[in-house]
């Protein structure tokens, strides 16, 4: 009974929220601290759960063999879980962009109102803008391993990608000029590492390392999703508009600049393989602890015209918390800034 009591508080809590978000950024940082939370407690439990493991290892009721294989079975488990319940988020996230292109989405407006003479008739026009606007980000192209100062080609195909959508925040700095603004937002990062010579990932004593797959694989590529919140500077060098006395500044409509950053975390991580094996096609995914850090930092820029620009970003964190060495992933590639 006490359990159905708190599942009711809990649920006319969540609408009571949701009705009061009712403006795009509210709904947005609903939705990240909603995948935090997830990200949080699950891996919370997977700790609680490897640490009691590890007390029946000590205590010699299991075998290092029997232990091993229970990390890894609650591993999966945790993992899946993450996905499933991530995944719904991002369906969310999804729906609010597509309700905000649609309009459906309150958001607080400038308006200024003038008037035009015509041949003795006065034609009344509106000019809507806001000094923060906001835009669908896109972005995808290739990922590169920098180890010892140096790109891996060798190890991984030309082929290992990634790709970003999120949402972006865009504030004009300074109240009467247009060239400075700020832009932050919500991301998810889909990096793909992609080995070669039929190599695979596999943990060997906490470590990530390649190791022969001993397959013919047609696919091997390591996947890991991180939740970011990017923040960069951005020179718009699109020129203002003035009619009369009012002031428009529009954005988006010439070059522009952006440098800065993101921190986030890491949400998931997989392995998959596709090979044939007697006549059939096989496919594999292997979910669990890749040793991916949990936390990702970097830098980034972009630079381009309008709502297309070149973009690249290097992450500080390496890619694997307890490798001996350290790889960090540069992506370089296209991103699309949609208003």
């Amino acid at each position: 009974m006490k359990t159905i009591i708190f599942y009711v508080a809990g649920l006319l809590c969540l609408i009571a929220t949701s009705a009061k978000a009712q403006t795009f950024e509210e709904r947005a940082g609903i939705i990240a601290k909603n995948i935090e939370r997830i990200t949080k407690q699950e891996k919370d439990s997977l700790k609680a759960e490897v640490e009691q493991v590890n007390i029946q290892l000590e205590n010699k009721a299991i075998t290092k063999e029997e232990a091993d294989a229970k990390k890894q079975q609650l591993a999966e488990v945790r993992a899946k879980n993450i996905e499933t319940k991530v995944a719904l988020e991002e369906e969310k996230l999804s729906q609010l962009v597509k309700d905000k292109v649609d309009g459906k989405v309150k958001r607080e407006k400038f308006r200024i109102v003038f008037n035009e003479s015509d041949n003795d008739t006065t034609v009344t026009k509106e000019l809507s803008y806001k000094r923060t606007t906001s835009q669908f980000v896109f972005a995808l192209g290739v990922n590169r391993l920098v180890t010892d100062d140096k790109i891996d080609n060798d190890n991984f195909k030309w082929r290992s990608d990634f790709y970003e959508w999120g949402v972006a925040f865009n504030t004009r700095v300074f109240k009467n000029n247009n060239l400075l603004h700020a832009k932050y937002g919500l991301s998810l990062q889909y990096n793909n590492l992609r080995p070669d010579n039929d190599m695979m990932f596999a943990t060997e004593g906490g470590k990530t390392v390649l190791v022969d797959s001993g397959l013919d694989l047609d696919v091997a590529r390591l996947r890991y999703v991180n939740l970011v919140l990017p923040l960069h500077l951005e020179f718009d060098f699109t020129k203002k508009q003035v009619n009369g006395d009012k002031t428009y500044f529009p954005t988006h409509k010439s070059f522009r600049l952006g440098v800065g950053g993101y921190t986030g975390f890491n949400v998931k991580e997989k392995q998959i393989l596709k090979y044939s094996q007697d006549g059939h096609d096989v496919k594999t995914k292997q979910k669990g602890d890749f040793n991916v850090s949990d936390f990702v930092y970097g830098l980034s820029a972009y630079v381009g015209y309008g709502e297309v620009s070149l973009y690249a970003k290097y992450d500080l964190q390496p890619v694997f918390a307890n490798n001996d060495v350290d790889s960090n992933n540069l992506s370089l590639g296209i991103r699309f800034d949609f208003n």
